[in-house]
């Protein structure tokens, strides 16, 4: 078994669900990676990672919008030093995930058809954002023989 750990740098719009699936993948193939596991954590708390579907971005936005609704802007906060969404953002990361465990076959995510993996931003402003991607598994053929 061999292993692989990079950090990928993601830029974010603000307050947004950005499909990161494709960069994985070019990163896993980039890597060598043939079967195993992938395992993404982001590195904030305010910030969070989602496997959600990719087909429609009504999806997204309802998403976001049902965030917005658990934990409001507006809320009676003690924590308001980083501005009026930063403890909404933490409660939001909260209830959602950090990191997720991905199998990998054939050097790709072995997601749904309608599944993506997306780094959620639920801050107003935009942030660079770094997600750690950690492989452990079996290299391709033509990356063993490399090595």
């Amino acid at each position: 078994m061999q292993q692989h750990i990079e950090i990928l740098t993601i830029e974010t719009p603000g307050r947004a669900m950005l499909d990161v699936s494709r960069c994985v993948d070019e990163r896993l193939r980039a890597a060598g990676a043939a079967d195993g596991l992938v395992t993404l954590f982001v590195r904030h708390t305010s910030a969070s990672l989602l496997i959600q579907e990719n087909a429609d971005p009504d999806v997204q936005h309802d998403l976001l919008a049902a965030l917005d609704g658990l934990a409001p802007e507006d809320g009676d906060y003690v924590h308001t030093i980083e501005g009026p969404d930063d403890m909404p953002a933490h409660i939001k990361a909260a209830l959602t995930a950090t990191s997720l465990a991905v199998p990998v076959m054939g050097g790709r995510m072995m997601l749904g058809t309608w599944q993506g993996v997306y780094l959620v931003e639920h801050r107003a402003r935009p942030h660079r954002r770094e997600i750690v991607l950690h492989f452990a598994g079996s290299l391709s053929a033509s990356t063993e023989g490399g090595a």
